[in-house]
């Protein structure tokens, strides 16, 4: 492939400036895990995550909380202020702050301080289940995981790549309920508690699914060999999204070397360790760091 052309200064400008000094180092370091720095950052926020979610979920316990409380609030402050310091450093560093500030990473960065610092503006004690609710927030520093296992993205990938392929199944199981319904409904009736069309795809969704709650169970001989038909479906239909979603994730990591490696100036990531441009916004790529 053809290296791009070059970018006029305009072009150059509207990037952003080149990385250098510390904000290099420290962008490296934050967006990148294929050296050793990026590696032990890495590993320490995805403990400090673990931890902090953790904390949240025995703090949502009353007899723990009324034992830990305090130390459960020594322990959020700290762990807010930590993520606090690292969102600022990831503005610092990126040469398009706000943009990566309205990023999906950037949107779930500031869900996963927000909270601590909303909670200030509720009164102690009329607002005490406002704050809870806030509290239940913090959970989406989980999802902040995403960003530091290269896993993630490749299963995004998949999935997105799939996309099609699953919803035209669910499409297809969509019309297997729908008739498998409408058809128990017209054999049971409401004498036997299906009492309307939609009740019934709901006890053919339970069925198929195999979660089977018992609420509503067919009674005459005929709805029950529907109901077995149902459920043998519903083995058969299970794994198909599996298979569809594990295919292209065989098919994207097939001759493929996965690294972090990022544009500093559009911030998309998973180049390969030998490309020198962006492939999606032509930016000339800074040399790859291997660790």
């Amino acid at each position: 492939m053809p290296a791009p052309a070059p970018r006029t200064t305009e072009a150059a400008e509207r990037l952003g400036r080149p990385l250098t000094g510390w904000r290099l180092r420290a962008y490296t370091i934050i967006f990148e895990a294929d050296t050793p720095a990026g590696r032990a950052f890495d590993l320490a926020l995805v403990a400090l995550i673990v931890t902090s979610v953790v904390v949240v979920m025995l703090d949502s316990v009353e007899s723990i909380r009324q034992q830990w409380g305090d130390v459960f609030t020594v322990l959020e402050w700290g762990f807010t202020a930590l993520f606090t310091l690292e969102y600022l450093l990831r503005l610092a560093c990126v040469r398009k702050p706000w943009r990566y500030a309205r990023s999906g990473f950037g949107l779930i960065d500031l869900l996963a301080i927000a909270p601590t610092y909303l909670a200030l503006l509720f009164p102690a004690v009329h607002a005490l289940i406002d704050v809870r609710v806030l509290r239940l927030l913090r959970i989406f520093r989980i999802l902040k995981l995403a960003a530091y296992v290269a896993e993630y993205g490749a299963l995004g990938r998949a999935l997105w790549a799939s996309r099609r392929k699953v919803a035209v199944f669910l499409s297809f199981v969509l019309l297997v309920v729908l008739v498998m319904g409408t058809l128990m409904y017209v054999v049971e009736g409401p004498g036997n508690g299906f009492t309307s069309v939609p009740v019934a795809v709901y006890w053919a969704i339970t069925t198929m699914t195999t979660v089977g709650f018992g609420d509503i169970t067919p009674k005459t001989d005929l709805g029950r060999l529907i109901a077995s038909v149902m459920m043998l479906l519903g083995w058969g239909t299970l794994a198909v999204p599996t298979g569809i979603v594990s295919a292209e994730f065989t098919a994207q990591r097939m001759g493929v070397e996965p690294t972090t490696r990022s544009c500093h100036a559009c911030l998309s990531e998973g180049h390969a360790a030998g490309a020198r441009y962006c492939r999606d916004c032509g930016a000339e790529l800074p040399p790859y760091q291997r660790g």
